[in-house]
């Protein structure tokens, strides 16, 4: 099983869920954060001041999914969040030691 953490611009959301649904993707957890990469933040005009906006907006999507369905969650999410624009955002994939369902006790594959 695996873990995947997806950091995406918020106007993408929408697109990311309908692609995951497509794939079966059936839960997710969303939260939105702020951060910054090779973006490094932005200014922005507010009645003639200049502000430096270091940590942008993103979300943040959690997927926890089978091995086998890595491959298509990864690419459901990059050709739907992708512009091709510098900060389109990362995925990162680690493993799950365990899984369990709180209220049926199930545990692993049969968790998710």
């Amino acid at each position: 099983m695996k873990f995947v953490t997806a950091i995406i611009k918020p106007f993408k959301v929408e697109e990311v869920r309908l692609a995951l649904d497509k794939i079966g993707i059936s839960g997710l957890t969303m939260t939105e954060v702020k951060g910054f990469g090779r973006q490094k933040g932005h200014t922005e005009l507010y009645r003639g001041a200049e502000y430096t906006i270091d940590f942008l907006p993103k979300i943040k999507i959690e997927i926890a999914v089978s091995d086998e369905m890595v491959e298509q969650v990864k690419t459901a999410i990059v050709e739907s969040a992708g512009s091709g624009k510098i900060g389109d955002g990362k995925i990162f994939i680690s493993s799950i030691e365990e899984v369990v369902r709180i209220r049926t006790g199930e545990t692993n594959e049969d968790a998710l």
